[in-house]
């Protein structure tokens, strides 16, 4: 037997899940997933959710519907099933949901329809990070194909200049990250009392992230009469300010707890004193690690890492905050493609990022708080498949 080892069966009972923290984040120590070492159980028994309306039932355009057939989508998540309506209604919405739980669809389909009812009508969307903001980029354009809409990319690590030319065309969705839409107002670029729709994405995440005051400065400058959508995963104190700051008489629509996914067996490898990367490396080469996305702490380690991993044969990609963002989509494209075995990646790929067959999620450095393990281990076990997600403790 190898010199690290996976806890025994024997200690699993010891290690079921703990009822989660209080929502305020703690940033001075990491979490430990010991305490969460369990056993996936996928396909268990569990109520089904029923939708209160068909795809087909929302009074949308006729091609936006064809646009969501095309999807394969026909019944709603809980939070496009319960939302959708209201939004559609006019109503401002808080909505509490995990991603990978359809938010965006919920979103970009009654906006969409709103834009076309009247062109000169106007969204801006802010979302804490580049991949998540070309995500739903991508989307729009899906949901909004050959209904004469414009959008509008606006993130960092991609050249300003052509966000510049895009912004000239007045676009019916502007849809960015906190940093850059600031940048390009400050250039007078853009102007955010054009914008009679807002929809803040994430509101947690940026806040994590330090965008608070880039939040605030894009909030204070909103027309006062506006429509306004916010979502977020967990509700701190500061969730709710922004929240109150943003909404008036909202909607609230709360469609999922915050917990570790069920298809996900979790357990940890003890190193016993041995370097991470040979451990890393033992687990690289076993049958079934096909797809697998690595964790950790701080973007120089990680790119360390990949170096590392390149070094010994390995066909990696890395993405975190110092690549530029062609480097960073194209890695999550090969990634996505099935054309390297492993994504290394910092917190930033955490959430938002739908990847398919994902078979392990790997935390070479410990998450810091319960929602950042939840985010990262989410990447697997996805639609009813079981995945693993492995944590190294010393």
């Amino acid at each position: 037997m190898s010199s690290y080892a996976y806890s025994n069966s024997n200690n699993r009972d010891r290690f079921r899940s703990q009822p989660r923290p209080a929502a305020k984040r703690k940033k001075q120590t990491s979490f430990d997933p010991s305490s969460l070492v369990k056993k996936g159980v996928p396909n268990q028994p569990k109520v089904e959710y029923v939708s209160s309306h068909k795809f087909d039932d929302f009074p949308v355009h006729e091609r936006i519907k064809s646009n969501v057939r095309a999807r394969g989508y026909i019944n709603p998540t809980p939070i496009q099933d319960q939302a959708i309506p209201h939004i559609l209604a006019g109503k401002d919405v808080v909505g509490t949901a995990n991603t990978g739980t359809g938010k965006t669809a919920a979103f970009l389909i009654p906006l969409i329809d709103k834009v076309i009812n009247n062109y000169s009508s106007r969204v801006l969307i802010v979302t804490p990070t580049r991949e998540l903001a070309t995500q739903i980029h991508d989307e729009l354009k899906l949901f909004g194909r050959g209904l004469r809409l414009s959008g509008a990319l606006c993130i960092g690590g991609a050249s300003i200049n052509r966000q510049i030319d895009d912004l000239r065309e007045r676009p019916h969705f502007v849809i960015g990250t906190p940093g850059r839409l600031k940048d390009l107002d400050q250039r007078r670029k853009l102007n955010f009392a054009d914008f009679s729709t807002i929809v803040l994405d994430e509101v947690d995440r940026m806040l994590d992230m330090g965008f608070i005051h880039d939040v605030t400065h894009i909030v204070d400058r909103l027309p006062e009469k506006r429509h306004s959508l916010f979502f977020s995963a967990t509700t701190t104190d500061k969730v709710i300010d922004i929240m109150r700051s943003v909404s008036v008489d909202p909607v609230f629509v709360v469609v999922e707890s915050e917990k570790a996914s069920e298809n996900v067996d979790q357990d940890i490898i003890k190193t016993n004193g041995r370097a991470k990367i040979e451990v890393l490396h033992e687990l690289l080469i076993k049958d079934g690690f096909d797809k697998v996305l690595v964790f950790g702490r701080t973007k120089w380690g990680m790119e360390k890492l990949s170096k590392q991993l390149h070094a010994r044969g390995f066909n990696v990609a890395s993405i975190h905050g110092n690549k530029s963002q062609s480097q960073r989509q194209l890695a999550l494209n090969k990634f996505k493609d099935n054309q390297i075995q492993a994504l290394l990646a910092t917190d930033v790929a955490s959430r938002g990022l739908d990847i398919d067959n994902v078979t392990h999620v790997i935390n070479f450095d410990l998450p810091e708080t319960y929602e950042d393990y939840v985010h990262r281990i989410g990447r697997t076990g996805r639609a009813d498949k079981t995945g693993a997600a492995l944590t190294f403790v010393e």
